[in-house]
């Protein structure tokens, strides 16, 4: 699976969890532009390893690891490739 289609399988999960958001930029702040904290984080996390079929560590399941979504399609890049 390539980077582009890790990029547009997790924006449907990201969708999936937060419907309310319009668009979805992956480079853009998680906590500053879309208020995603570390109960939503783990919400998000969740659904993707459920849609990608990989496992996340409890320290990747840690909010400040994560700066944009854009960096959590390159740890789920990482644990597919």
């Amino acid at each position: 699976m390539d980077k582009d289609q890790i990029t547009k399988k997790l924006e449907e999960v990201i969708r999936e969890e937060f419907p309310d958001l319009d668009d979805v930029n992956m480079n853009a702040s998680i906590t500053k532009e879309y208020g995603v904290n570390s109960v939503s984080l783990i919400r998000l996390l969740v659904a993707a390893e459920e849609k990608f079929d990989i496992s996340f560590t409890d320290f990747e399941l840690a909010l400040d690891e994560y700066e944009s979504f854009g960096d959590i399609a390159a740890t789920i890049a990482g644990k597919i490739s």
